[in-house]
């Protein structure tokens, strides 16, 4: 099993077994999952790299006698690296008993369960160290997760992180990028009416400031796993920063954990799948990304789409990316966000053949948080 922590690569015999790091570069250029062959990168731009990722395949109980898949998680925290550190060691976890309680394979109450547990799990830890650390209050994660087993791919968001399905066009053959994943970001204004729609009664329940549209002023997302300052009035009070509090008490959670979650059924025309925090689709649109993926070679393909984020990042500001690229963290957060991304090819012989099985695979991106 083969875990990787914000540390050097230790390498074996196929020259990239833990990933490989770069400066503030992480990639794993190719690897192998059930229905066929991945790819993933993090750069990182924060003081802190608050992005976490992994890759889990094989069974998706704990008894290893269940049904084989591959799980997908991308969780871009934000105010520290507090809550995505925690989805990325407990969310597949909790997906895993759920589905070997249900009995029936994976479904929606499965992964609802799932997104649930691991909300109350860190809420307990905010709770014991809301004396000592009142900080960790204002820590939350948006969080992404893909699960692919029997032919059927499931998708559940909280926040702004995207899945985008490259497929195949039977009639012109090209490549077609498919959203798969509805975003919970209040600068949407479909986003800002259900958000006024679910609080009637608080007319500053989303405000424009510095020309971008935030909940109560403070966040873009409307939900998340953490920010428990926002959804318990016990965790927005003194000793909370001055800078989170509300003037005003609240009475339900202004934030919400509960993913949109979508099913769909793989075809062979569904040839990958691109997972990414915003990072990247602040700089590339569903379309760019696809064709850089369906027009380039697989190996680094992760890698790839971040050097093409940061030379429209670069573009932008009108400087040349090697300039960029010497610019330290934190300061880099002026000019990009932490991105990252995992791409998922999909073999067709393989998506339908339910008696797979292999060696598990545990591969994950970011790194280790002390609570």
């Amino acid at each position: 099993m083969v875990r990787f922590c914000w540390k050097p690569a230790s390498v074996g015999d196929d020259g990239d077994v833990n990933g490989r790091v770069e400066g503030l570069l992480w990639y794993k250029d190719l690897g192998n999952h059930l229905y066929g062959e991945f790819s993933m990168a993090v750069i990182q731009a924060n003081s802190s790299l608050e992005d976490r990722s992994q890759l889990e395949s094989g069974p998706l109980t704990s008894d290893y006698l269940g049904p084989q898949g591959t799980f997908i998680g991308v969780y871009d925290g934000h105010g520290g690296t507090a809550a995505s550190q925690f989805v990325s060691d407990n969310l597949f976890a909790n997906v895993k008993t759920g589905f070997a309680a249900e009995h029936q394979g994976i479904s929606e109450n499965v992964i609802r369960r799932a997104f649930c547990e691991t909300e109350e799990g860190f809420l307990s830890v905010v709770k014991k160290q809301w004396l000592s650390k009142p900080q960790i209050a204002s820590t939350g994660t948006c969080c992404l997760a893909g699960i692919i087993c029997n032919g059927m791919l499931y998708v559940a968001n909280a926040g702004d992180s995207r899945v985008v399905l490259g497929r195949v066009e039977r009639a012109t053959r090209e490549t077609t990028a498919i959203q798969l994943s509805a975003e919970h970001n209040v600068n949407f204004q479909m986003e800002r009416d259900e958000v006024r729609t679910k609080h009637p009664y608080d007319p500053q329940i989303v405000v424009k400031k510095h020309n971008v549209w935030r909940v109560k002023g403070l966040i873009q997302v409307s939900r998340s796993i953490g920010d428990a300052y926002l959804k318990k009035q016990e965790f927005n009070r003194e000793p909370l920063p001055y800078k989170f509090r509300l003037t005003e008490p609240f009475f339900k959670p202004i934030l919400s954990y509960e993913p949109a979650i979508s099913v769909h059924k793989l075809g062979p025309e569904d040839q990958f799948l691109i997972f990414a925090s915003d990072g990247l689709w602040e700089q590339l649109s569903n379309q760019e990304a696809v064709n850089i993926v369906s027009n380039s070679p697989r190996n680094g393909i992760g890698r790839r789409l971040v050097k093409a984020a940061l030379r429209e990042a670069a573009r932008k500001r009108e400087m040349r990316v090697s300039d960029l690229q010497k610019i330290e963290q934190g300061v880099r957060r002026h000019f990009h966000d932490d991105i990252t991304v995992i791409v998922v090819y999909l073999n067709p012989k393989l998506i339908d053949n339910s008696s797979l099985l292999a060696s598990p695979l545990s591969m994950r991106g970011g790194g280790s948080a002390n609570f």
